[in-house]
């Protein structure tokens, strides 16, 4: 599969993260910091002391105050970038996949950075085994039955490789093999939202960007997670992803429901005309997770899977001053 065409690939070149937070990290970037160093940007002045590099020093501002006084200027530091990527179960169902999707714009997300020379950093989850035992498929009719997958099953070694190769990227140099590692990973199993932002946030040895990519849908919620990501000090960018069955089913009738995590059973009666009740519902799930967001100052955006790439990548993530 390829992810990001070469058409799209050079117009995301012309852009840059923004974060409204200038960046701590200790490793040197094209970012200004609040750290002084040796960069063109001038920042500020302070006294000599002995010892200090004469090559500094502002002979102009000796000329009027008779008082040597030394430049500082800003440090160029580089953005730690942290994409969330939900790979489970739930994220193959729709058509396209909501986890094709995901890391398409997992993709795009990662290479402005990296032509940034910001370090990239992509937390897939679940992290472990995955699998599910056989079930019934989601929406089909009562009686019907369709394994979703085997019993539980490891990372193959190449996926393990690739999952741990995404845990730091850096370079422009490095976004072809970005790209394959992420090409590289399944979906599969049941996700703990919660405790994969609480980890992601407590194992960041610099705090930077945080986008999570995920359809929301963890019946233990979200609150605890994004909450855990706020208060180590990210700037977080929420993208729920949603099929666009589930947005609309087209599957009518007597049906028996199987959660695809969890393998649970409900069995339903699902007519036309309870399409607008549906509907509803879910669109409600949909502004409350905006809503928790806009109070705690996080970025929001909705994406069904089968929208148009470019439409959110160029234009409603620049809009909302993601990048630039």
């Amino acid at each position: 599969m390829s992810l990001l065409t070469p058409e799209l690939l050079r117009r995301l070149e012309q852009f840059q993260l923004l974060a409204a937070r200038r960046a701590k990290s200790s490793s040197k970037g094209e970012r200004r910091s609040r750290a002084r160093g040796q960069s063109v940007e001038f920042a500020d002045h302070r006294s000599y002391v002995p010892g200090d590099d004469f090559r500094y020093l502002d002979w102009n501002l000796f000329g009027r105050l008779d008082r040597l006084f030394l430049k500082l200027y800003e440090e160029e530091r580089e953005l730690p970038v942290r994409i969330f990527l939900d790979a489970s179960e739930s994220m193959t169902f729709g058509e396209p996949r909501k986890f094709d999707f995901a890391r398409q714009v997992a993709a795009a997300v990662g290479y402005v950075a990296l032509c940034g020379f910001d370090r990239v950093s992509v937390n897939p989850f679940p992290s472990a085994e995955f699998g599910v035992q056989n079930a019934e498929s989601p929406g089909a009719a009562s009686g019907a039955t369709t394994p979703h997958s085997a019993l539980r099953t490891p990372h193959s070694p190449a996926e393990q490789a690739a999952r741990g190769a995404l845990r730091s990227v850096r370079g422009k140099k490095s976004s072809m093999q970005f790209f394959q590692n992420l090409n590289a990973l399944t979906a599969g199993g049941a996700a703990d939202l919660n405790e994969a932002l609480r980890r992601g946030a407590l194992e960041a040895r610099q705090t930077g960007l945080a986008i999570v990519l995920s359809d929301f849908l963890d019946p233990a919620g979200y609150e605890a997670g994004l909450t855990a990501l706020v208060g180590r000090g990210f700037q977080v960018n929420c993208v729920q992803i949603l099929a666009a069955e589930e947005l609309a089913p087209t599957t009518f009738g007597d049906l028996r429901l199987v959660d695809s995590e969890s393998g649970g059973l409900q069995e339903v009666t699902f007519g036309r005309y309870r399409m607008k009740a549906y509907q509803q519902t879910v669109q409600n799930f949909v502004q409350r997770l905006r809503e928790y967001c806009t109070r705690r100052g996080l970025s929001f955006f909705m994406a069904p899977s089968n929208m148009d790439l470019q439409d959110l990548l160029l234009k409603q993530l620049r809009k909302a001053e993601v990048w630039g």
